[in-house]
């Protein structure tokens, strides 16, 4: 058994032994149940698939796939080819890849034929930025990794150039840097499906003239040609569906306006830009002011450490009632559509042409914004706090009953009596006071159907780690389909689905921490600690409506690269269909901050029964090289 030594001071030193990962007492159990005389056959090996992890279909080939891809180890005591799995074998199948919490095969497996408006869809928020809102550089290169991360809407910011003949994408009226739209669409085209074979979105945010306009189209058609979907109409009925538009490159935006109308309109909100200005600095210091008090308390080093707790409905709606200003005293990117076809652009019908996803609200508040057309779908786009205060002060009436619509009055004469996201694409994207590029909490929109969640993908912390999880269901292809909960109207009072309900638990679920490893061999022995091994513990919980969200914790094992925990946790679920599960290690420490050791986040819908490796992931969510941990889940 290996040592390693840690230096106290000029002329001291501890040693502490190295522990080898063995078997828990629980596996050892189950491995001497399913074996003979030491040794585990193939078809053994195939009953406790079928009868311990809970998979059904297991064949004679799926164990053949196990034992063949364990023989690449060479250095571990495996018996002769074809009969069985010793414990040591055993104990590091389950440690395998192959033997991951979600299916490792990622496949699509959700129905892909209905409407884009049915489901949850990987959306960016500004996706050209590479730091904060206000003064970093604008990039193709976060477009690309979004991409390459599975993210299917990206967003670009479109302003005539500083000549005034060419077209900038960059966070208006700000110092940020500016990047070319040529060089944005040409990565786009590279990068588009190399996560991912569904469409791509483009929501393209637009200040430009009438000919910039007409020399966008030129570029689209240009650099994306066969890629780019063309609606059949320029009002479509419907959306089509994510299996007929595979490979398809998709623009969203709102329907061009006279750009002398846009000028007007930008120079009224030239005062509230001010003060938006203004508010962001305020917000800044009031961030700053909270955050050095929060360092006096070990709760706060853990809000450094790992990024802002995940705040439930209710405190993200009480920290808009005290902070938010009011409608019209923030800069909303997404302006009113009025209706009046005299402000349609007539000089590009070529850039009309390809608006495939219409975007923009309609004259009035929020119930004339989500009036449902049943001749017509758009996008409507809700920042973070104008959702938030919907809720608070039109509760379900705006929220469930009002998106049921009551629109008797359509072109068709049809009386609408359907939810809003049902036929609509609901997009919400971050308030403005978030200049830091960090991120809200992703099931404030979720729970009321909103498709298009847009985040900062820059702005590593639980939130995001929670749209990460999310978007890992499906084979992580960038689709979700939306639960039946959030499609139809149910009961006899035309109710939907209201996430504050007091609801029945529908299913509980069991998760047991056995273990953890693989730290010593991705982080230096002194990375946690420069006197001793680290001091591991986990947080396991879920992400979810109100009554199922929570975090629970387990003990701190002391000086072991090699934790063993042996905790088990229940978790009752009213709404398993909308929960994550949370798991995050952390590294204990008693006179600063504790250290971060790990995360993941995963769907509970999709997770696999049975004794599970579970990969960890690092702040901005790339995975481990070797840290995993050993759990068990159950539904009961």
């Amino acid at each position: 058994m290996s040592k390693q030594t840690y230096r106290v001071c000029f002329c001291f030193r501890r040693k502490f032994k190295l522990t080898v990962a063995e078997a828990p007492p629980e596996i050892k159990a189950l491995f001497d149940e399913y074996s003979e005389g030491g040794i585990m056959s193939p078809d053994q090996l195939q009953k406790l698939l079928i009868e311990v992890q809970g998979e059904e279909d297991a064949s004679k080939e799926d164990v053949r796939g196990i034992m063949d891809s364990l023989h690449d180890f060479k250095h571990l005591p495996i018996f002769q080819s074809r009969k069985g799995l010793n414990l040591q074998a055993f104990f590091r199948y389950l440690f395998h890849d192959l033997n991951s919490p979600l299916s490792p095969y990622n496949t699509v497996h959700h129905d892909m034929k209905a409407p884009l408006s049915h489901y949850f869809i990987y959306t960016g928020h500004n996706s050209y930025l590479t730091g904060n809102q206000l003064s970093s550089i604008c990039s193709d290169v976060p477009v690309i990794n979004s991409l390459q991360s599975g993210v299917r809407v990206i967003e670009l910011d479109m302003w005539p150039n500083s000549t005034k003949d060419d077209i900038d994408v960059l966070h208006g009226r700000t110092l940020t840097t500016p990047v070319k739209l040529s060089k944005c669409l040409t990565s786009i085209k590279k990068y588009a499906f190399t996560a991912s074979e569904y469409p791509v979105i483009l929501t393209l945010e637009d200040h430009l003239t009438p000919d910039l306009q007409a020399k966008v189209a030129e570029m689209a058609t240009q650099t994306f040609g066969d890629l780019l979907y063309y609606p059949a109409s320029e009002c479509l009925a419907e959306f089509p569906s994510p299996e007929s538009l595979k490979r398809r490159i998709i623009i969203s935006t709102k329907p061009p306006k006279e750009y002398l109308e846009t000028k007007i309109k930008e120079g009224k909100d030239d005062g509230s830009q001010k003060e938006t200005k203004n508010g962001s600095q305020k917000a800044t210091k009031s961030v700053k002011k909270k955050d050095k008090g929060s360092q006096k308390e070990k709760e706060g080093s853990e809000d450094k450490a790992w990024g802002k707790e995940i705040s439930d409905l209710k405190d993200e709606l009480e920290a808009f009632d005290k902070d938010e200003p009011e409608d019209g005293d923030g800069m909303n990117k997404e302006e009113t559509e009025d209706g009046d076809h005299k402000l349609q652009l007539s000089a590009s019908s070529e850039y009309r042409r390809l608006i495939a996803i219409q975007a923009g609200k309609q004259k009035g508040g929020i119930k004339e914004w989500i009036r449902v057309d049943p001749d017509k779908v758009r996008r409507l786009s809700l920042s973070e706090q104008e959702l938030e205060k919907a809720i608070i002060t039109h509760g379900q009436d705006i929220i469930s009953i009002c998106i049921l619509l009551s629109n008797p009055t359509s072109a068709s004469g049809k009386f609408s009596d359907t939810i809003f996201t049902q036929r609509n694409l609901l997009r919400v994207f971050p308030k403005v006071m978030r200049v830091d590029s960090s991120n809200y909490n992703p099931l404030i929109g979720w729970m009321h159907g909103a498709q298009m969640v847009a985040f900062n993908m820059q702005g590593y912390g639980r939130s995001l780690w929670l749209m990460q999880g999310m978007f890992r269901a499906n084979g992580g292809c960038g689709f979700v389909k939306k639960p039946d909960l959030l499609q139809n109207v149910n009961g006899p009072h035309n109710k939907v689905f209201d996430p504050k309900a007091n609801l029945p638990v529908k299913t509980t679920l069991k998760v047991k921490v056995y273990m953890g490893e693989g730290w010593d061999l991705d982080f230096h022995h002194t990375h946690f600690d420069i006197y001793s091994p680290p001091d591991f513990y986990t947080r396991v919980g879920i992400a979810g409506v109100p009554a199922d969200s929570v975090m629970k914790k387990t003990k701190t094992v002391e000086d072991d690269w090699t934790p063993t925990w042996n905790e088990e946790f229940e978790f009752p679920l009213t709404v398993p269909e909308l929960a994550l599960l949370r798991i995050e290690v952390h590294e204990y420490d008693m006179s600063e901050m504790d250290d971060f050791g790990g995360q993941t986040c995963l769907p509970v819908t999709e997770l696999r029964t049975g004794i599970r490796a579970v990969p960890l992931y690092n702040q901005k969510g790339e995975k481990y090289n070797s840290v995993k941990l050993l759990m068990r889940f159950k539904f009961v």
